[in-house]
């Protein structure tokens, strides 16, 4: 075979491979009642900032394009950072249970310590308190590194997280880094950001967290000082007020009920409103809804602004997708979306897992150490890793 015959082969040896890669990525969503399983990737959406989302979203349907009319992916925490969204080559049937995991072996550990993480939630509660009139809440993350014997399969781990049925889960390629083995976010959210059918827009804010307990009259207590916490309260109150405020501008009807109420997932209890709003225009679509209400104060704080840059100067390890949104919109401008939280970065043998706390004037460091650690518990199970001894210390 002479040189350009090699030359040829090779190159069709790659583009049969980066072919069959692309066509191997799976985009899972499995909301209450429904579930999107994409595959493959016909076009991506060309990178940019939330702020540009929807121009660039508009340019990309504009477009004559096949089947499906769709796209999917995330954004990421950082609203100037670069997104990851692409249409799907079809759209697939819901995959079959995984086998319950087996015995994890390996290491976890955290990023940063209890300690150092309890240290870090009283530096921001010095800032709240020296300018109440400033910064008014900072949602603190903390991450663990987990090290597994074995290569982690994140669509088991999508499966398994996908049997309690009160949250969405979710499962995203991450954009790929030459020579490394391919990536993936991972989670079960319980928080809806922004829906939005025709003129019909829907958000269900969750701020305000309490760890359920195995027995059933200590869970239901939990429940009930949760409703009654002023301080969750505070923290709960922030959130709404901001997408209240953010949706505003689009629609003539937002209502909201005056109080929270309680939800549910397998571990935790939440404080939860539902948002019901009608859109001002019929034509706004839900990327502009979404560039308007991304990052809230459930996941960044308030003023959004002041509260990105205390992270910034707080958190070692950087959020990349976590505390970002996923979910879809089509040529229509319907979609879902949903906070992307609850989740682990994994690649290979190795997950990041992320677990955030709301602080607000009244946190207490020690509370909010348990209250992450209790986060972290969905992900363990689901990777088969015991996570009793961290809800119960609040470190690794």
């Amino acid at each position: 075979m002479n040189d350009t015959l090699r030359q040829a082969a090779a190159h069709d040896d790659a583009a049969a491979e980066a072919t069959e890669a692309t066509a191997a990525l799976q985009f899972l969503l499995r909301m209450p009642g429904h579930t999107l399983d994409a595959r493959g990737c016909r076009a991506r959406l060309p990178r940019g900032g939330t702020a540009s989302l929807s121009a660039r979203v508009q340019a990309f349907f504009t477009t004559p394009r096949h089947a499906p009319a769709l796209l999917v992916g995330m954004l990421p925490f950082d609203p100037d950072a670069h997104d990851a969204l692409h249409q799907p080559q079809w759209l697939a049937a819901a995959a079959s249970e995984p086998a319950p995991p087996a015995r994890f072996n390996g290491s976890v550990v955290a990023e940063p310590s209890a300690a150092v993480y309890a240290d870090t939630v009283d530096q921001a509660l010095h800032l709240l308190r020296a300018d109440p009139a400033g910064l008014a809440k900072v949602v603190l993350a903390r991450t663990l590194r987990v090290q597994a014997a074995e290569v982690l399969d994140p669509r088991d781990i999508a499966a398994r997280l996908g049997r309690d049925p009160s949250v969405t889960t979710y499962l995203m390629p991450l954009p790929a880094v030459a020579g490394e083995a391919p990536a993936w976010l991972v989670g079960a959210s319980p928080e809806l950001l922004v829906s939005r059918r025709g003129v019909q827009v829907l958000s269900h804010p969750l701020a305000g967290s309490a760890r359920r307990r195995a027995d059933p009259a200590e869970d239901a207590q939990v429940a009930q000082d949760l409703l009654a916490s002023g301080k969750d309260h505070d923290e709960h109150r922030h959130v709404v007020e901001a997408i209240v405020d953010a949706l505003a501008p689009w629609c003539v009807r937002i209502d909201a009920a005056p109080r929270p109420g309680l939800q549910a997932t397998d571990t935790m209890w939440h404080l939860g409103t539902r948002i019901e709003a009608t859109l001002r225009d019929p034509a706004t679509p839900v990327a502009t809804l979404l560039a308007a209400l991304h990052p809230t104060p459930a996941v960044c704080g308030t003023p959004r602004a002041r509260a990105l840059d205390t992270l910034r100067a707080l958190e070692p390890v950087p959020r990349g997708f976590y505390a970002g949104a996923v979910g879809w919109m089509d040529a229509h401008g319907d979609g879902d979306w949903y906070v992307a939280i609850r989740c682990a970065h994994v690649q290979g043998t190795q997950a990041r897992v992320f677990a955030g706390a709301g602080i607000v004037a009244g946190s207490e460091p020690a509370l909010e150490v348990a209250e992450t650690a209790a986060k972290f518990a969905a992900l363990l199970t689901a990777l088969g890793a015991d996570a009793a001894p961290l809800i119960e210390t609040g470190s690794s």
